[in-house]
């Protein structure tokens, strides 16, 4: 009844609390059943990600055996098996991340010195030049070689061996070309672009800030100075000056200079023989079989297959699912 209050010492009446009811209203194994979900979820989550570390860590274990197998093979292509001339291809521009690098041919060169079935070298060339740092370094490798090996090197030039390909070209004991071929280009350049003038047509600024008054020297966006041009063409004149100095050294007294010699020119094969820029006319098999007197010619030359141009495409992301792999071991993502 309204206003009547129960009596003192009688027990309270407590409201049924909402969890209770819930809890009561639910089917009998509810708990039970829930749990268990959340067990057989966290377990199949598990046994998911135990299986995705499986499966990435095997396809960066077949990638190591895949390309360890494609680097036995290279190495392996052709074995020798008896008297033969070593022959190494100088191909396409030379420079440190190209086919014709300072690493990929000095390691040529190692094999074919030390093959003791080798008679001979044979530099077959067919490039316009490249980074003198990378010719240099083959030029001094070929000479070392050879000091320590007593094994001849022949230079062959194909279309063109000219400016760095020149430069190594001259560490060989004879040069053969083609009447047609092109052979020197014994100079030095460097090149770039100047917008100075177009931008200040369109009105745009130019805002480049540095830290030493020469460290933006050779921006294409700004102006070059008497100082800056004067000091660039010096540490290109010095460059020109050692090619020069390698020409001489590997050419001897067959070198007929004239004024245009080291000017940069180039002539045709006919030509490089008669200035002594060359020495004689002959192709890969006319060295082999008449000069080295062994007709076999084995190929030393690093080569890339289409594998290996795959297995090098796709190892960046099968690297980085691995390294996702390792990363997930220990707790779920």
């Amino acid at each position: 009844m309204p206003g009547v209050a129960p009596e003192a010492g009688s027990p309270a009446i407590a409201a049924p609390s909402v969890g209770a009811a819930a809890a009561s209203a639910r089917p009998a194994g509810w708990d039970s059943a829930i749990e268990q979900f959340a067990r057989d979820y966290l377990k199949d989550r598990r046994t998911e990600r135990r299986w995705r570390v499986f499966f990435r860590l095997s396809w960066l274990i077949l990638f190591v055996i895949f390309t360890w197998a494609l680097a036995s093979a290279r190495n392996h292509a052709t074995l020798p098996s008896g008297p033969h001339t070593a022959l190494i291809e100088v191909r396409g521009e030379i420079a440190a991340d190209s086919e014709a690098s300072a690493e990929n041919l000095v390691s040529a060169l190692k094999n074919a010195f030390e093959e003791s079935e080798a008679k001979a070298v044979v530099l077959r060339i067919n490039s316009p030049g490249g980074s003198p740092v990378q010719a240099g370094i083959v030029n001094d490798e070929i000479r070392r070689l050879k000091a320590l090996h007593k094994k001849k090197v022949y230079a062959v030039v194909e279309e063109v061996c000219a400016s760095g390909a020149y430069y190594i070209a001259v560490a060989a004991d004879e040069i053969y070309t083609d009447k047609a071929s092109i052979v020197g280009s014994v100079g030095v350049l460097m090149d770039g672009f100047g917008f100075t003038g177009t931008m200040q047509k369109l009105g745009v600024e130019r805002r480049l800030m540095t830290a030493g008054e020469n460290k933006g020297i050779g921006d294409p966006f700004s102006p070059m100075t008497d100082k800056q041009r004067a000091y660039t063409q010096a540490m290109l004149d010095q460059i020109h000056k050692q090619f020069i100095r390698v020409v001489k050294e590997g050419r001897g007294k067959r070198l007929k200079e004239t004024p245009d010699t080291f000017s940069g020119l180039y002539w045709n094969g006919e030509e490089a023989v008669k200035l002594g820029l060359a020495d004689k006319f002959g192709n890969l098999d006319y060295v082999a079989r008449e000069v080295v007197k062994a007709e076999d010619v084995v190929d030393y030359t690093p080569k890339e297959n289409v594998a290996e141009r795959l297995a090098k495409r796709f190892g960046a992301s099968i690297g980085a699912g691995a390294v996702r792999a390792l990363q997930n071991i220990g707790g779920i993502h």
